[in-house]
């Protein structure tokens, strides 16, 4: 079969298209441009390609990339939340606009570089959870059976340690190559840079829990739920963000006990198998990539879901996305839009 592989330029995606190529695939790579792709990544992937023995092609997605993730990143922070950038990227780019380019060229399926698995069971697919603490899933939850179908993802079974390991044997120059930044179009620059000169700074209150005004905030953008640096009020207990109100231009903070929260609304579900709702279910959870996975109860009212946990969460924060797992299997999600207690 023909796989056409994403290659950024980093150990992961190149290792992807090795180990894919021993496998037996029929393997060519190709690497997309938008904000912040670089030279220098072009010429990693475009050398593993030449080491690998494979064709490399560029796909120039800058303005859909523009578009639909960029602006969409400015958006959610002018309205007071904190968006995941990379979730969005996989539904509409990698898997969006990568994977129709890639059936386009006749190729079978596409290959990615996070550490995540698909497994088919009887008539689906199943998202499940990678390798330790590398795994990926949790930025996946927002594909859909079609996309799952065309895709293999050969990380999932190793650590990264395993992964530079393996790049090493295959002598690619991605081998010790760094991890690449959080916000992968912002590589020159903190996000509140940028930011800064799209959105005029607008300060306003900062209130305590109870409603007093303690101190002045430079403009939300600069806050996301769970935050302590910068906000400028000294106390016996630092202060933490704990609710951001765009409406007003206001931030709420208090100490680090009023930071952690149980229960949620969730909106913009997306389900990657078919789900029974007729009563609350009980899943595994998390609403950030780094927090461990905590038991919770979901109820679906109205296509929104309302997420209780057992136990206290913290930063539950508006714009992020909670994920739902049964045991090692995403069920599916949703973006985070309220935060109730």
């Amino acid at each position: 079969m023909k796989v056409l592989v994403a290659l950024s330029g980093g150990v992961d995606s190149s290792t992807t298209a090795a180990i894919l190529k021993k496998q037996g695939y029929e393997i060519a790579g190709a690497t997309m441009l938008f904000r912040g792709v670089g030279n220098e990544d072009i010429e990693y992937a475009r050398s593993a390609c030449e080491i690998l023995r494979i064709r490399f092609y560029l796909f120039d997605f800058t303005d859909y990339y523009q578009k639909m993730v960029i602006e969409n990143f400015v958006e959610e922070y002018q309205s007071g939340r904190t968006p995941n950038p990379c979730v969005i990227c996989n539904k509409l780019i990698k898997f969006g606009l990568f994977l129709e380019k890639a059936l386009d060229m006749n190729f079978d399926l596409i290959g990615t570089g996070h550490y995540a698995k698909i497994e088919k069971k009887e008539n689906f697919y199943l998202l499940k959870r990678g390798k330790e603490k590398n795994e990926q899933s949790y930025f996946l939850y927002r594909l859909n059976q079609s996309q799952l179908s065309k895709m293999v993802l050969p990380l999932g079974a190793y650590t990264k340690e395993e992964v530079r390991r393996i790049a090493r044997e295959f002598n690619l120059p991605t081998a010790q190559r760094k991890k690449s930044q959080d916000v992968c179009f912002l590589p020159d620059m903190d996000y509140t840079t940028y930011l800064r000169n799209i959105i005029q700074e607008k300060t306003g209150p900062i209130f305590d829990k109870d409603g007093k005004k303690i101190g002045e905030h430079k403009g939300i953008f600069h806050y996301t739920l769970g935050q302590r640096k910068g906000i400028g009020i000294s106390d016996k207990e630092p202060y933490y963000v704990i609710k951001i109100d765009p409406l007003n231009n206001a931030i709420y903070v208090g100490k680090k006990r009023d930071v952690y929260k149980k229960s949620f609304i969730a909106e913009d579900l997306n389900f990657i198998i078919p789900i029974d709702f007729d009563k609350p279910i009980k899943v595994l959870a998390k609403t950030r990539y780094v927090s461990p996975l905590s038991y919770a109860l979901v109820y679906l009212e109205d296509n929104r879901a309302r997420v209780c946990f057992e136990k206290p969460q913290w930063a539950i924060t508006p714009g992020q996305s909670v994920v739902f797992y049964d045991g090692d299997t995403v069920l599916g999600g949703g973006i985070i839009s309220e935060v109730i207690d």
